[in-house]
């Protein structure tokens, strides 16, 4: 049995994850906006709840993000790009993560494998990017993947059997997605939990700082 935390654990594919973790007999311990007030962009709510929490756990999941925050949408190109709003997609999903990782030295277990995962996105590839658009949103990925792996070269020093990645779930049918479908192929979210969860059983700390896709393959930076 694992003890495994889920930041976000309110949202599609956080509940999934909460729910695939305690199907397998594990110990979970969820937080959220919605159900408890963490609020990941706010460093004090952040530093509050996480320091509130036991240490010692062997997989954490930050499983939060937004594609859409407070009506603004990806932009189609450039020239539809408003401050605010990139501000506010670096805000939740780079900086936030950011300052939950800030807190991973003392809540992943020592002494054992652990895993510390975060919720990226496939648009975060730079390399992948042959379309445009979306730049708010692209950009805030490449940050929290860049975030990511300079936490793990740090995070080893530490804690040398550690594995921290980026994830990207695939498109996963959930209010988060529902605007934006269209042709795409998706999952549910129970799906999307069940195959993330299968690649970070798989994880190791010769793998940590990477960017992995639900099957487990590579993604490109």
């Amino acid at each position: 049995m694992a003890r495994v935390l889920i930041i976000g654990a309110s949202g599609g594919i956080g509940q999934a994850l909460v729910s695939v973790h305690q199907n397998r007999g594990d110990d979970v311990v969820g937080v959220s906006r919605s159900v408890d007030g963490f609020e990941i962009t706010n460093e004090a709510s952040v530093s509050s709840h996480l320091s509130a929490l036991g240490g010692d756990f062997d997989r954490i999941i930050v499983a939060t993000g937004a594609l859409e925050i407070d009506g603004a949408g990806p932009e189609k190109s450039i020239k539809a790009i408003q401050a605010d709003a990139m501000a506010q997609q670096f805000a939740v999903n780079a900086i936030g993560p950011a300052l939950v990782l800030s807190h991973a030295g003392r809540l992943l277990a020592k002494g054992r494998p652990s895993c510390l995962a975060v919720l990226s996105a496939r648009v975060g590839s730079i390399s992948d990017n042959r379309l445009g658009g979306w730049i708010s949103y692209r950009a805030a990925k490449s940050a929290l993947n860049q975030i990511v792996r300079t936490s793990a070269i740090e995070l080893a020093r530490s804690h040398p059997q550690s594995c921290v990645v980026s994830l990207h779930p695939g498109t996963v049918a959930s209010a988060f997605t529902a605007k934006y479908l269209g042709r795409h192929p998706s999952v549910v979210p129970i799906e999307a939990a069940g195959n993330l969860m299968t690649v970070m059983d798989q994880l190791n700390p010769h793998r940590s700082g990477g960017f992995f896709d639900y099957t487990g393959a590579i993604v490109e930076w």
